[in-house]
């Protein structure tokens, strides 16, 4: 697996959603003892969980939609099209973006929501917004 100093070192990733991501980590840090690895913006934080990783993001927090599961694949594209033969809906094809990754969203059968990711290249957090913390 490639490295990108702009996402978390993890093969997995959950995405949680809080309506403000900035007390939603600071509370995560007091309560849980989580550390803050990258701050982006005001809408996601990127936090460790000892050796583990996990974002939060800003977002409605509903029923099906209050978490979604970030995986780092080696081919999106590839992965995209596995997915979609066999009956995933697709609510997003996939993108390259500015922090170094290509990614692609999916719902599976039950409703659940997955963001697949591919490291495309190691880019500076600052040189896009983010601000490092603890790398």
């Amino acid at each position: 697996m490639r490295f990108n100093r702009s996402v978390p070192p993890c093969p997995v990733i959950p995405v949680l959603m809080y309506p403000d991501p900035s007390a939603a980590a600071e509370w995560l840090v007091t309560a849980f003892g989580f550390r803050v690895r990258l701050r982006i913006a005001n809408h996601r934080v990127q936090m460790w969980a000892g050796e583990g990783c996990f974002t939060i993001a800003e977002g409605d927090v509903t029923p099906n939609r209050s978490c979604v599961v970030q995986v780092r694949v080696e081919n999106v594209r590839e992965h995209c099209e596995r997915a979609r033969r066999a009956g995933a809906k697709i609510l997003t094809e996939p993108v390259e973006h500015v922090y170094g990754e290509r990614q692609y969203n999916a719902e599976d059968f039950y409703g659940h929501v997955w963001d697949f990711t591919e490291t495309i290249a190691d880019v500076e957090p600052e040189r896009w917004g983010g601000v490092s913390v603890e790398l």
